[in-house]
């Protein structure tokens, strides 16, 4: 029910609109609404929304059943039938892809049958390409299927308006939340602690979901920290933390989240980071480890939005604890984290 409320600076009641009718302001939710309209608009064995990353298309929201795909497929971009959609190479629908030279091409190579195909792109802010909203079938369309084309180009477009307000009350978010970390930090090393590590975490899993987001997990655990506390004291041990805190921070980006997890160990996000990025921080920071005269063993993990960070976190503490295993000659441990 509405009611009045009160007057607002222009001197005008103003009337408080009801929760269903407000529009969504997150991207995630956006893509869902319009993929299930999509599924009733125009039938397609399959839509989805998905987004281009480190050349491949994530997908990030999809209905259908005639493939064997779901939320979080990561497929090669270079034989997807939206490549040339978004190269301007075929048309945006194909009622029957076989008609399509550039189409039946990647259709021949698949180890499915797409024999109808629908395509449109969601841009960034600045005109750039962010993935797809498309739809497949494995039977082919009536040529009628063409006049619909003016209903993807509008649902595209408004999943750009939506991604670009959202990604600024996203990036304003995460700019309070960097502000609020500065009561989450070690008051040794002067990085985050565990508490503020995983307040961000728990925060940014959504983001990531949402847009489908790149990252590294990197976990690095300190050798040595105990012999060097009994032979040395605990004011040397504080001093071979705070060397490796430095060096550690001398390798990472400004966007990037180091913290102090416990006595020896670290954690770090490397936002935006591909699987190739991921390994070549690792080494960078092992080098500026060594360099500090600090030994640590180091494990990585790519962010998936299937996994998320805890079992990224997971994978990338199993590997550090193998480097760390290979290089005592030890047995494998048995698992320190649920």
């Amino acid at each position: 029910m509405f009611e009045p409320m009160a007057t607002g600076s222009d001197g005008g009641a103003s009337l408080q609109v009801a929760p269903p009718l407000q529009p969504t302001r997150s991207f995630d939710t956006a893509c869902a609404r319009v993929i299930d309209y999509l599924c009733t608009a125009i039938p397609m064995g399959t839509w989805a929304v998905t987004r281009i990353v480190d050349g491949r298309q994530l997908i990030l929201t999809v209905r259908g059943d005639s493939y064997e795909v779901g939320d979080g497929t990561s497929l090669p971009f270079s034989d997807s039938m939206c490549r040339v959609m978004v190269a301007g190479d075929a048309p945006r629908i194909a009622p029957d892809v076989a008609g399509v030279p550039a189409y039946a091409r990647i259709a021949g190579e698949l180890p499915f049958d797409i024999n109808a195909y629908v395509g449109t792109p969601i841009v960034w802010p600045d005109g750039t390409l962010f993935g797809t909203v498309c739809g497949f079938d494995p039977a082919t369309k009536p040529d009628g299927l063409r006049a619909h084309i003016p209903l993807p180009d509008l649902l595209s477009s408004l999943l750009s308006s939506v991604l670009e307000a959202d990604l600024g009350a996203t990036s304003a978010a995460r700019a309070a939340e960097i502000a609020r970390r500065e009561a989450d930090v070690d008051p040794l090393t002067g990085l985050l602690n565990r508490r503020g590590w995983n307040r961000f975490l728990t925060q940014e899993e959504h983001r990531f979901r949402r847009f489908g987001d790149s990252a590294s997990v990197v976990v690095i655990d300190l050798d040595n920290l105990k012999a060097v506390n009994d032979t040395w004291g605990h004011e040397a041990g504080d001093e071979y933390i705070l060397r490796a805190a430095r060096a550690l921070a001398s390798t990472v980006r400004s966007g990037d989240v180091l913290a102090r997890l416990g006595g020896d160990e670290f954690g770090v996000i490397a936002v935006g980071c591909t699987p190739e990025q991921g390994a070549e921080l690792v080494v960078r920071a092992s080098r500026a480890l060594s360099d500090a005269g600090v030994s640590g063993s180091f494990g990585h993990a790519p962010y998936s939005i299937v996994a998320g960070f805890p079992g990224e976190w997971r994978a990338a503490d199993e590997a550090m604890y193998e480097q760390k295993r290979r290089r005592r000659g030890g047995p494998p441990r048995p698992h320190r984290r649920s």
